[in-house]
C-alpha cells in the first residue's frame, strides 16, 4: 500500500485512550447548492492497520469510527461508519480494520477517525491509517 502525507489520518499513532486521529483530511470547500459525497462512485481505498501489539491491564477493546463535519473542530461530527468492537487479542501487528473503502455519506468538508477504547485504558498499541493508492488483498 502507498500512503500520501496529505491523506494520512494516523501515522503510528499510539492509542491508549479514546481519541481522534492526529490528522484531519480537508476535502475542500463545498459550494452552496452543490452536494458532494466522496463515498459514491469509484471506491476510494481506506486502510486502518495495527502497527504495534495492543496491551492493557484488563480486557481492553477498540472501536474505530469514520467521522465527517463541516468544521475542523468537529463540533457537530457525523459518524458515517463504525467498526466492530475488537478484543485485545485481535489487535496484533498487521491486523486490518475493515472497511476497505470510504463509505457513502462522507459528504462534509472534514474527515477524521475516532478511536474508542473501552474496558481500558490500553498500555500500548499503535495504528497507521489513511487513504491509500490500493490495499494489499492477499492473506
Amino acid at each position: 500500500m502507498i500512503f500520501d502525507q496529505q491523506t494520512l489520518l494516523s501515522d503510528a499513532q499510539a492509542i491508549t485512550a479514546t481519541a481522534a486521529s492526529t490528522n484531519v483530511i480537508d476535502l475542500g470547500p463545498i459550494k452552496t447548492g452543490i452536494v458532494r459525497d466522496i463515498g459514491k462512485g469509484k471506491p476510494i481505498p481506506l486502510l486502518v492497520q495495527v502497527l504495534e501489539q495492543f496491551t492493557a491491564a484488563g480486557a481492553g477493546t477498540l472501536t474505530v469510527a469514520l467521522q465527517v463535519d463541516d468544521n475542523e473542530a468537529f463540533s457537530s461530527a457525523k459518524t458515517v461508519w463504525t467498526s466492530a468492537t475488537f478484543a485485545l487479542a485481535t489487535l496484533k501487528p498487521g491486523f486490518v480494520v475493515i472497511p476497505e473503502y470510504i463509505p457513502r455519506g462522507t459528504d462534509e468538508r472534514y474527515m477524521r477517525l475516532n478511536y474508542t477504547v473501552a474496558t481500558g485504558p490500553m498500555t500500548a498499541g499503535k495504528v497507521t491509517a489513511g487513504v491509500t493508492m490500493g490495499n494489499q488483498s492477499n492473506g
